[in-house]
């Protein structure tokens, strides 16, 4: 039996609780066990990216001690793995991070899984996250995971590789542009029928919700388009 330790990322546990709900449900469901430690914060990349890498250093150096003796940190969040395991290095000098991965990394790369007992009747388009694909380089690894799920019919997103626009702070300090990026990627994502719009990260589903729900609302209509965690989709039954 595999143990394993959850972070649950800041907007998980403030705004999507669900997702953390779910990776549980998931990797439960693969005979592992999961612990979370309780006083876990932040991952120190949103100080970081603002300028404060004294104020992130604190927080990975809190992160390394909460999860000190840890065999495997999982969390559902790109940005926060990459954060982790690309410049915690840098911003908190000689401290051991244990090893983080991102959960497509572990499903696939440590549990050796793609088909993880999933079922969600539904077309699905996927736009794979910049810390993900970029810095992490997960590839096709939450494709393959979401192939294998029964019943979803996964539908190619055009310009999958192009940002969605939030990129943290960048959404607040260039607002339009942020916005005009969102506004391409929820373009891209209708143009392919698909019911659910699907990533790995809470902050850029976030992102692309709020350009989802504006839309609807402007135009009057129901809302279109669903947005939804990978976890939660591997969760289903």
């Amino acid at each position: 039996m595999t143990h394993v330790s959850l972070f649950v990322t800041c907007l998980a546990d403030a705004l999507f609780p669900d997702v953390g709900k779910a990776t549980v449900t998931v990797l439960e469901r693969l005979g592992c066990t999961v612990d979370f430690p309780a006083a876990q914060t932040c991952c120190g990349q949103m100080h970081m990216n603002s300028g404060y890498p004294d104020e992130a250093g604190t927080l990975v150096r809190s992160f390394a001690d909460t999860f000190a003796g840890a065999d495997a940190v999982v969390m559902p969040s790109g940005s926060c793995a990459a954060m982790l395991r690309h410049h915690g290095a840098t911003v908190a000098p000689g401290v051991a991070v244990p090893p983080v991965h991102e959960l497509s990394e572990f499903l696939v790369d440590v549990l050796g899984v793609t088909d993880v007992g999933a079922r969600f009747d539904h077309s699905v388009t996927y736009h794979p996250t910049c810390h993900s694909s970029r810095l992490l380089g997960v590839g096709d690894r939450p494709t393959r995971l979401l192939q294998a799920v029964e019943g979803l019919s996964l539908i190619e997103l055009p310009e999958a590789d192009q940002c969605c626009g939030f990129g943290g702070t960048f959404a607040i300090k260039n607002a339009d542009t942020s916005a005009a990026m969102g506004t391409d990627k929820v373009g891209h994502a209708r143009e392919t029928g698909a019911d659910y719009l699907c990533a790995s990260d809470a902050s850029c589903l976030m992102h692309m919700r709020g350009v989802v729900d504006h839309q609807d609302r402007a135009a009057r209509r129901p809302a279109s388009l669903r947005t939804i965690h990978l976890a939660e989709i591997l969760a289903s039954q």
